[in-house]
């Protein structure tokens, strides 16, 4: 199953029989979501900050990656070797990340401990040391990612695409890159944290077992300071170019391939994630069936759905040798074409329940509960029911999907290749 956003749940207050839904803002704007999982022993929270890859100002690309390291290198009144024994010391199973919008930072953990982790990460988020020793490991480690990339073609093609096709600076890379990580300097990033944390635009999202009053009190206390607005919206421009090849001299070709498509604000996103699922949603999909199985083309071939607030696309990958390349991409091609003239009853079938079966999957974890609300409320200003999902999967059928493919015909691809050889797009 090609990976797909869901964002699920909250809503003021609501209950039923199985679930319940927590929000609250405090004063200062700072936005508080959950969901309660009474079945579960663990919780989960995410710390959702204005602090994404499109809005670092030119020669900073890569800041949010030193950022996700330095701010756990001391904290308060505690040393790096402190924090992190700490956190540790909780059993905490951290996770942080950079989209194109925010920065997001967060733990799962045993519930009895969430009290003592909120309040490690509250130094975090609002005492970091930002110790200029520190930063020079965080740059290093930064910089060492990105170089790793030239050991992972494949990651590094699909980073690429995503350069090329959204309209700049959304498809900025939150690993960075390479140029301007090693020249960023420690006053400039610490004053990205210190302009970028701001509470006034933040989001907490939790899910698992917790009280929502002890919860939300507790980040009353901690996170209540007034802070001034910020402005975070993106201004976009250009995309960039259609073709583009990266010269690498080896037996493979990576190929990676970007179309439009609509974002998770349309109606229509339903049927396009049953569409990609069609696609490329297991062993019986058009792409591995005539590009892998029928044709022996690639050693692996997947598309999946790609979406940001602002834009979205359907992205697809395939690993081939040098004098099959043209073929495989031609073929790929010819697959997207196809996909909305004979639509089976049994391919829709087939797609509806493996996203109902992700969707149960991610409904079972709070984790994937958590940062579900968070991701929703930014993308949507609202968090979607399981079982609004599930209603609207159920009035997907062939002519829905249909349908929308006639209507938004697959064009104007953006390809990038790296290998020996380049391909005729």
């Amino acid at each position: 199953m090609a990976p797909f956003y869901w964002g699920l749940y909250f809503f003021e207050s609501v209950y039923d029989m199985t679930e319940r839904f927590d929000k609250h803002v405090l004063d200062n704007g700072m936005t508080i979501l959950g969901e309660h999982m009474s079945q579960v022993g663990s919780v989960a929270f995410t710390f959702q900050l204005p602090c994404g890859a499109a809005q670092f100002e030119k020669g900073c690309c890569g800041a949010g990656a030193i950022i996700t390291d330095w701010i756990f290198r001391g904290a308060g009144k505690m040393d790096s070797r402190a924090l992190i024994d700490a956190l540790d010391g909780l059993g905490l199973h951290r996770n942080c990340s950079v989209s194109a919008g925010f920065l997001s930072m967060g733990a799962a953990l045993e519930a009895s401990n969430l009290e003592k982790a909120i309040g490690l990460y509250s130094d975090v988020i609002l005492r970091p040391s930002l110790e200029t020793e520190q930063f020079e490991l965080s740059k290093m480690l930064a910089a060492n990612d990105i170089i790793s990339l030239d050991d992972d073609p494949r990651s590094k093609v699909m980073m690429a695409l995503r350069e090329q096709f959204y309209p700049k600076p959304l498809g900025n890379p939150a690993m960075g890159k390479l140029e301007d990580v090693e020249s960023m300097t420690v006053d400039q990033v610490a004053a990205i944290v210190k302009q970028r944390f701001n509470l006034s635009k933040a989001t907490f999202a939790i899910a698992g077992k917790y009280d929502f009053a002890t919860v939300v009190k507790q980040l009353e206390s901690l996170f209540d300071n007034e802070q001034p607005e910020i402005d975070t919206a993106i201004a976009t421009g250009e995309t960039g170019e259609k073709y583009t090849h990266l010269q690498h001299e080896g037996a493979q070709v990576h190929i990676g391939l970007m179309t439009s498509t609509v974002t998770v604000q349309n109606p229509d996103y339903y049927n396009v994630m049953a569409a990609v699922s069609v696609l490329s949603g297991g062993m019986s999909s058009r792409l591995f069936t005539e590009v892998r199985e029928k044709r022996g083309l690639c050693y692996a071939v997947g598309a999946s759905y790609n979406g940001l607030k602002q834009a979205a696309g359907i992205s697809c990958y395939a690993g081939t040798t040098p004098d099959k390349a043209q073929e495989t991409i031609d073929v790929i091609i010819a697959e997207f074409d196809r996909l909305g003239k004979d639509i089976t009853e049994s391919e829709i079938a087939r797609a509806k329940v493996g996203l109902k079966s992700s969707l149960i999957m991610q409904s079972e974890s709070s984790s994937s509960r958590a940062n579900g609300i968070a991701g929703d409320h930014y993308l949507l200003g609202r968090v979607r029911s399981i079982e609004e999902i599930k209603e609207k999967l159920e009035e997907v059928s062939v002519e829905t999907v249909t349908s929308f493919l006639k209507n938004n015909k697959f064009d104007g691809y953006t390809v990038v290749t790296i290998g020996p050889e380049s391909v005729k797009v």
